[in-house]
């Protein structure tokens, strides 16, 4: 019996640890598994996410820049997928429909609080970015507690249409890029735009980093560099990447497909090694 196939989409995507996870995951059980990387344009994505299911696909993770497509092509979508209106896992049901999840959220959650140690309740929190991956964190940064919730885009349509999603205006608001200068320190700051994937630098003012401030990217390894050594010369108490975010949500889709919930310190200590 030919093992399950599973794969991550994305573009680029070559970099992907995400066939490394899986394979970890799969050996604390034994089981049998393939999962490769797909790298897809946009304009090839759905195409290429029928052909995987078509042709014995099993489950799909789904990364930068397809996680709104992966939501739209879905027949069927978990609670946090449809108020985020983005996916992170696609799941092929019985009746060969596909399944959408977006587990981003609850990964940095869990990683923050969990694998960190710290306590985002009450927290002033800045969230750079308004697209699919800002979209999977912003409600459970709420519902784990942090006071406000600062959205700032370049596109300031984008942050609007995402603060209005929330619908929670005393806690979740607006501010423009432009205005980053002049809006004040915070004690969470999270990266989730594009920029580091894409090589860019975001140019931030120090002035945003509270004197007790935890700045989190939701990228990994050189992406998130950038980033993150604007905010220790900044002072931050805290510089996380999104490295355990990766493993958690890996996790969370592993049992979607599985039914067995993986240990994930042992296979973030691994990557971090790997990483450092």
């Amino acid at each position: 019996m030919d093992p399950a196939q599973f794969a991550v989409f994305g573009h680029p995507i070559s970099h992907s640890l995400s066939p490394q996870i899986h394979q970890a995951f799969a050996q604390q059980f034994g089981i049998a598994l393939e999962y490769r990387t797909i790298d897809a344009a946009p304009a090839d994505f759905a195409a290429a996410v029928r052909h995987f299911f078509t042709t014995g696909g099993r489950g799909a993770n789904v990364t930068l820049p397809h996680k709104a497509a992966a939501f739209a092509l879905a027949e069927q979508r978990s609670d946090a997928a449809a108020r985020a209106g983005s996916a992170n896992v696609l799941t092929r049901l019985a009746d060969s429909r596909l399944a959408a999840h977006n587990t981003d959220g609850d990964g940095m959650v869990r990683d923050i609080t969990e694998r960190h140690g710290v306590d985002l309740r009450g927290h002033t929190a800045l969230l750079l970015g308004a697209g699919g991956a800002a979209h999977g964190v912003a409600w459970n940064l709420l519902d784990a507690g942090v006071h406000t919730l600062t959205i700032v885009n370049r596109s300031p349509e984008a942050a609007d249409a995402l603060a209005d999603a929330i619908g929670e205006p005393a806690r979740a608001h607006t501010r423009y890029w432009e205005d980053l200068a002049d809006i004040g320190s915070y004690d969470l700051i999270v990266q989730a735009t594009s920029a580091g994937v894409l090589g860019a630098s975001l140019q931030l003012p120090f002035s945003l980093v509270g004197a007790r401030a935890l700045c989190y990217d939701l990228s990994y390894g050189i992406a998130a560099s950038g980033f993150l050594s604007w905010a220790k010369t900044a002072g931050a108490r805290y510089a996380f990447d999104g490295l355990g975010m990766l493993v958690e949500t890996a996790a969370d889709a592993f049992e979607l497909w599985h039914g067995q919930r993986p240990e994930t310190e042992p296979v973030y200590q691994l990557l971090r090694q790997q990483t450092a």
